[in-house]
C-alpha cells in the first residue's frame, strides 16, 4: 500500500491562502490504513486548521468527508456536490489522489495534507516498511521476493557490495544484508541458479511517466 505522513501543519494553512470554506477528505484507501487519512485524522486536521485561523484572526468553515478512494475516478460523483459550495479542498489522500481530484474537479484547488513516501507493508500495528519503489522493471521473481532496490541501502543488482560482514549491512549493521536474505530464501527454494544471470541497473534516469490499463493490453 502506498504509505503517507502529514505535511508540517503551518505548511498545510499556508497553502489555504484567503479560502474560507474548506472541505476536508480523507481517503478510505491506502491513507486510511496508514492511520493518516482516516475519520479521526481528517477531524483532527479539520479542528487544528480551524484552530489556527482563529489565532491568526480568520474565521474558516470546514466539513469532513471521507471517500472510498481518492485515486479512482468511479468514486468522485459522492464528493462533486459537496465540492461545489467550498473554496478548496484539502486532501489526506496520495499524491495520485490529489492529482486525480485537481484533475475532475478543476478548477477547484485541491491542496495535498500529506506527503507521499513510499510503498509498503505493515511491519507491525503503527509501524510501515518500505517495499516497492516503482522501478517500473520488478525483479521478484529472480530475487526469491525481496527488493534489492529498496532492501539494499545502495541499490545494488548483483550481489552483495564487499563491505557486508556477517550477513549484515555496511551501512546499519542493526539491518540484516539484502543480498544475503536474498541468497539465502533462494537456497531455501533450491533457485540459486536464478541469480546466476547479470542484470542491468535500473537507468533511474530514463524513467519517464508511465500509464498501463489492462483492458488495452487485452485488445492487443
Amino acid at each position: 500500500m502506498i504509505v503517507a505522513k502529514l505535511k508540517p501543519e503551518e505548511e498545510i494553512f499556508e497553502s489555504l491562502g484567503q479560502a474560507q470554506s474548506i472541505l476536508v477528505l480523507g481517503c478510505g484507501g491506502c491513507t486510511s490504513v496508514c492511520y493518516t487519512g482516516g475519520l479521526r485524522e481528517t477531524d483532527e486536521l479539520a479542528a487544528v486548521m480551524s484552530h489556527m485561523a482563529k489565532k491568526a484572526g480568520r474565521k474558516i468553515k470546514t466539513r469532513v468527508l471521507v471517500m472510498e478512494r481518492q485515486c479512482e475516478a468511479e468514486f468522485l460523483d459522492d464528493i462533486r456536490q459537496a465540492a461545489r459550495d467550498v473554496d478548496a479542498i484539502l486532501s489526506l489522500g496520495c499524491g495520485a489522489g490529489v492529482q486525480l481530484l485537481a484533475e475532475e474537479l478543476a478548477p477547484l484547488p485541491v491542496l495535498p495534507a500529506l506527503n507521499t513516501l513510499f510503498i509498503g507493508s505493515t511491519a507491525d500495528y503503527g509501524t510501515f516498511e518500505e517495499r516497492c519503489r516503482s522501478c517500473g522493471d520488478c525483479q521478484l521473481a529472480w530475487t526469491g521476493g525481496i527488493c534489492p532496490v529498496t532492501r539494499c541501502p545502495k541499490g545494488i543488482f548483483n550481489g552483495p557490495c564487499g563491505g557486508s560482514e556477517n550477513e549484515r549491512c555496511e551501512v546499519n549493521p542493526e539491518n540484516p544484508c539484502a543480498w544475503c536474505e536474498i541468497y539465502n530464501r533462494l537456497k531455501d527454494q533450491g533457485r540459486l541458479d536464478a541469480i546466476m544471470k547479470v542484470r542491468e541497473p535500473v537507468l533511474w534516469q530514463n524513467q519517464k511517466q508511465q500509464s498501463f490499463s489492462p483492458r488495452e493490453k487485452k485488445k492487443k
